[in-house]
């Protein structure tokens, strides 16, 4: 295949905001994705996900989000929103293309995409984010659990769950919506290692993104990845203070029909969703050295620190709270393709 200057792998918001960067500076590039359409991982969210920023702080570059500026999308706004942005502006993209190894020479890089093809880039953006694989964990006994155990990512609504006893696990955002979503049809208890804060949906009368800007806050780190608020207009506090669900420490092991609690207590069980984040996504950099031994990439804001001509963007907090968010990957990779393209 022939040699483009930049090769961009993932389709997903990040990708895309690598992409109008670089079609901004004329740059030869192409954007690469394993599935067969745009969009990442939002077109694989439940069925119900509504943003926690509106409309107005939901766009990324040169390219508003329609709908009311305070109005709060939902998941398939998001999913026609790319679709809409990658059309509208014909990014050279190449769907249903894995890359599965990126070595790195003397002339950049080499990305295998199977049956003998390999794109060639002098320079490489890796913008499958930090969502890609699900973070499940391990607990005593949960080879011997008779029940079903699924992950956040595999959740799409509440049919299924009618009349069931359901744990879910977790303290974020997505733990707590599906947990309160479930609660009107199925016996749910939320299962958490920390305390859930709330941070306010509005503050003063403004939506709380709209403090960030005033306050220029989204370039800071606020909030560590394990720490993030809810961010709440009231209803998940009160179904949380009501016991809709209900909320214990986390189980300590499982057992065949359920779980054990801390106290000891055995309960029958019939599911249990972990929504337990997710890992990073990039064995393919692991020929280019570009990964520590614990799969996280070397890099200082984006930037690699490991691999000359290699960035990053869609990392949770590289550039502050926002990045890795729709508002936050278009400055991220202001940031990054100058940098890596004048090495």
């Amino acid at each position: 295949m022939s040699d483009v200057d930049f090769l961009v792998i993932g389709a997903g918001q990040a990708g895309l905001a690598a992409a109008r960067r670089l079609q901004l500076s004329r740059a030869d590039f192409l954007l690469v994705d394993a599935a067969p359409s745009v969009g990442g991982s939002w077109r694989h969210y439940y069925d119900s996900l509504e943003l926690f920023s509106p409309v107005r702080y939901s766009s990324l570059p040169d390219m508003a989000m329609p709908g009311a500026p305070y109005a709060y999308p939902r998941r398939d706004d998001v999913v026609d929103y790319l679709q809409r942005y990658a059309d509208h502006f014909a990014f050279p993209v190449r769907l249903a293309t894995r890359v599965a190894a990126v070595t790195r020479d003397t002339g950049g890089f080499s990305a295998d995409i199977g049956g003998g093809q390999v794109i060639s880039a002098r320079k490489l953006v890796v913008a499958s984010g930090a969502f890609g694989t699900p973070n499940m964990p391990t607990l005593a006994g949960q080879d011997d659990f008779r029940g079903r155990v699924l992950h956040s990512s595999a959740y799409r609504s509440p049919g299924g769950f009618s009349g069931q006893r359901v744990i879910v696990v977790g303290a974020g955002n997505s733990a707590v919506q599906i947990a309160v979503e479930l609660a009107s049809h199925a016996d749910v208890t939320l299962a958490v290692r920390e305390r859930i804060r709330f941070l306010p949906q509005r503050m003063l009368g403004r939506d709380v993104h709209w403090w960030f800007d005033k306050l220029r806050l989204n370039d800071l780190n606020l909030f560590s990845d394990h720490g993030v608020p809810i961010v709440d207009d009231g209803r998940y506090k009160a179904a949380l203070r009501a016991d809709r669900p209900a909320t214990r420490k986390m189980f300590r092991a499982f057992s065949a029909d359920g779980v054990i609690w801390p106290d000891g207590t055995e309960e029958r069980v019939d599911q249990v969703i972990f929504a337990t984040g997710f890992r990073h996504a990039m064995t393919f950099l692991r020929p280019s050295g570009a990964l520590n031994a614990h799969g996280h990439p070397h890099h200082r804001r984006g930037v690699s620190t490991a691999v000359r001509g290699l960035g990053f963007v869609g990392l949770s907090g590289q550039n502050g709270f926002a990045s890795a968010t729709l508002r936050g990957v278009g400055r991220d990779a202001d940031y990054v393709i100058p940098r890596i393209a004048a090495m």
